[in-house]
C-alpha cells in the first residue's frame, strides 16, 4: 500500500526532502514508517525519540494501523520556547463552577494568515457590550535569541492539522474558562523584528477567567500546534528549538492518537 509521508521543520533538513510516498506491506504500523527513516539516517534516528505522529491530521500512537492513502506527518517539537514558569503547564485555576458557562460564542475566529495581523479588527469583531473584560497576548518578533542578534523569522506550519488544533484550543478554553469568546490569528512565512506573529485574544464578563483562558491558550498552543520557526542570525539559521509533546501526544500508549477501525 502506498502511504503519503510530510516532514517538517527541521526534518526538511535531516532527511532531505518535504515530503514523499512510502510504499508499506499491509498491516504496517506507525512506528514502521519512523523506523524506515531511522535507518536510513542517523541523525534521524537520534531525534525519534522527541518527534510526534499523525495520521490523517490528527496525533497518533505507535502502533496505530496504516491504510492505503493515509497522510502520515513527522513533527519535530514545535517551535514554543519555554513560557518562563515551569508550575504553569495544565494552568488549571479556574473553579468548577467556571465551567458553566452561557457566554461562550458558537464559532472562534482561528485563521492562519500569510500577512501582517490587523490586531484592531481583530478585537473590533471579537468585543460585545456584555463583555467586561478582553485579555490580549501579541506574540511580537524580538531582535534576540541566547544573545544573537536576530534578523527575522520564517513560518511554516502543517497548516489543515494547525488550524483543526486552535480551533479546538479556542472551544476548549470556553468550555474549561468563563468566556464568551477567543480569537486565535498566526502568521507564517517571513516576519521581520517587531512584528506580530501570533495574536490571541480572549473576552469574557470578568477578567481571572480571561487572564487565565488567554495564557492557557499561548501555553499549550506553544506545545502542541504543529508550527515551526526558522531563526536567522548574522552568522547562520537555526531551527528553534521546541519542548518535548506532552506525554499524551507522545507515549505510544498515550490517548492523543486516535484508534481507527479497519476499513
Amino acid at each position: 500500500m502506498k502511504i503519503d509521508v510530510l516532514l517538517f521543520g527541521v526534518l526538511k533538513d535531516v532527511v532531505g526532502r518535504s515530503a514523499e510516498a512510502l510504499d508499506l506491506p499491509d498491516g504496517a504500523r506507525v512506528r514502521e514508517i519512523l523506523l524506515h527513516y531511522a535507518l536510513a539516517t542517523p541523525q534521524f534516528r537520534a531525534m525519534a525519540p522527541s518527534l510526534a505522529v499523525s495520521v490523517n491530521r490528527e496525533y497518533a500512537e505507535m502502533d496505530q494501523l496504516l491504510h492505503e492513502g493515509d497522510e502520515v506527518g513527522l513533527l519535530p517539537p514545535v517551535s514554543g520556547g519555554s513560557s518562563g514558569n515551569d508550575n504553569d503547564n495544565d494552568n488549571d485555576n479556574h473553579s468548577d463552577s467556571d465551567n458553566d458557562n452561557d457566554h461562550a460564542d458558537a464559532a472562534p475566529e482561528v485563521r492562519i494568515v500569510r500577512q501582517p495581523i490587523d490586531a484592531e479588527a481583530v478585537l473590533a469583531r471579537l468585543k460585545r457590550p456584555s463583555d467586561g473584560a478582553l485579555v490580549i497576548f501579541d506574540g511580537i518578533v524580538r531582535d534576540n535569541t541566547r544573545a544573537r542578534r536576530t534578523l527575522y523569522l520564517d513560518y511554516e506550519a502543517y497548516e489543515a492539522m494547525a488550524l483543526t488544533q486552535m480551533k479546538s484550543l479556542a472551544t476548549n478554553a470556553a468550555t474549561r474558562f468563563a468566556i464568551r469568546g477567543a480569537a486565535i490569528v498566526h502568521r507564517l512565512g517571513r516576519l521581520q523584528i517587531g512584528e506580530t506573529s501570533v495574536l490571541i485574544a480572549v473576552a469574557g464578563p470578568h477578567r481571572g477567567p480571561a487572564f487565565d483562558a488567554c495564557r492557557w491558550i499561548i501555553d499549550t498552543l506553544k506545545k502542541t500546534v504543529p508550527i515551526w520557526k526558522k531563526e536567522y542570525f548574522e552568522d547562520g539559521a537555526v531551527w528553534a528549538d521546541g519542548e518535548p509533546f506532552p506525554q499524551e501526544i507522545r507515549s505510544p500508549s498515550g490517548t492523543a492518537g486516535r484508534k481507527r477501525a479497519s476499513k
